[in-house]
């Protein structure tokens, strides 16, 4: 079987898209596959990393202002459609997965064109222009939320949940590793702050300004700051030495980071929201008000409605994110309660579910 799979632009639609290309070569190692991204994003760094080879296309998203780069957009629509057919005819693939992300869009538009079947894997409650309009024509739409049918065809979806790193399953049979591992107390109790990889400024600007506050509690703290820099107040400089916290710009070790954490503060991305359901941790939500349609705070809002978490807005986190975390601490009733009802969104087999509705469309075709 040769399986093309397109899109990119960010950790949420990259690792989800490795995790079904695992998934597929797992049920069947002679899988051919085969990326399609985004020249200059980070699909073209992290996918041959995981060992998969990738073809870039010249595109990029439409900016919401008037830009010079707005002025070649048409253009590097008409040069990536093009390409992805010279793509399509050289790989013969028998099936295409879009995963979101500037690539996705010409690939699976000039798939549909030949009859090729198609799958969409949509990451988040509130799905993007792309994908809608390319739902018309795909075969399949696996998606992580309920009540997607305002989006899609309503016999095309199939709710899969987001495919995560499977080290997230059964994270609290690691705990005594992960404070092993971290150098923490196993009898204190811990907040991991986790803003992507790039970092999130209000929560870091939130819990650099009110670290004494934390600290002064006895409370252990696991911080990921991410790349992008921040101004951090003068008088906490000696703070930093503490031995509750640990202070990192990035945590491979998720799943032990996951592990330890008794409340965790987050942004409300898909891939981040899928892990926390898997983990089963009390949340606190601070979505990122700049994503396309809003959609962290969609993603947040499906599950605080169903009192699995709480949503604190990035324009108020300064003022309010370090208190919420600290009454939510020292709660343990809302924190069993959040905890209980946020696993009801886990799907630990989405994976392997997707993997077996893009078989189902190969099969199909061959019928």
């Amino acid at each position: 079987m040769k399986v093309i799979i397109s899109g990119g632009g960010t950790g949420g639609h990259i690792y989800p898209a490795i995790a079904i290309a695992n998934e597929l070569k797992e049920i069947d190692p002679q899988t051919d596959i085969l990326f399609v991204g985004a020249k200059g994003r980070m699909e073209m760094e992290k996918v041959p990393k995981a060992g998969y080879p990738i073809i870039g296309l010249w595109i990029s998203g439409i900016q919401r202002r008037f830009t010079l780069d707005n002025l070649s957009f048409p253009f590097k629509v008409m040069a990536s459609v093009w390409k992805a057919r010279q793509i399509i005819r050289n790989f013969k693939p028998d099936v295409v997965i879009g995963v979101g992300g500037f690539a996705s869009g010409p690939l699976l538009y000039a798939a549909t064109q030949i009859k090729i079947p198609c799958l969409i894997q949509e990451q988040n409650s509130f799905a993007g222009l792309t994908n809608k309009w390319l739902g018309k024509s795909v075969q399949a739409i696996c998606v992580a939320y309920p009540n997607m049918e305002k989006f899609f065809p309503a016999t095309k979806i199939r709710v899969t949940g987001n495919p995560v790193r499977k080290d997230i399953l059964a994270v609290n049979n690691k705990r005594t590793k992960a404070f092993e591992f971290f150098g923490f107390d196993p009898h204190k109790k811990t907040i991991l702050a986790i803003g992507g990889s790039l970092g999130a400024r209000s929560i870091n600007e939130s819990i650099a300004q009110h670290l004494p506050q934390i600290l002064d509690q006895d409370i252990q703290l696991l911080w990921q700051t991410g790349k992008n820099s921040f101004v951090f107040p003068e008088a906490h400089q000696k703070y930093l030495q503490h031995a509750n916290l640990k202070k990192s710009e990035f945590i491979y070790e998720m799943d032990l980071a996951y592990a330890l954490a008794d409340v965790v503060i987050s942004r409300a991305g898909a891939l981040a929201v899928s892990e926390l359901c898997l983990a089963a941790k009390p949340a606190i939500f601070v979505p990122l008000p700049i994503a396309a349609e809003d959609h962290q705070t969609k993603n947040a809002l499906a599950l605080v409605e169903k009192n699995a978490g709480i949503l604190v807005k990035d324009s108020e986190a300064r003022n309010s994110l370090v208190d919420k975390a600290l009454a939510l601490l020292d709660n343990p009733e809302q924190c069993q309660t959040f905890s209980q009802n946020i696993q009801k969104f886990a799907k630990p087999n989405a994976a392997r579910d997707i993997a077996e509705a893009v078989l189902s469309l190969v099969n199909k075709k061959s019928n």
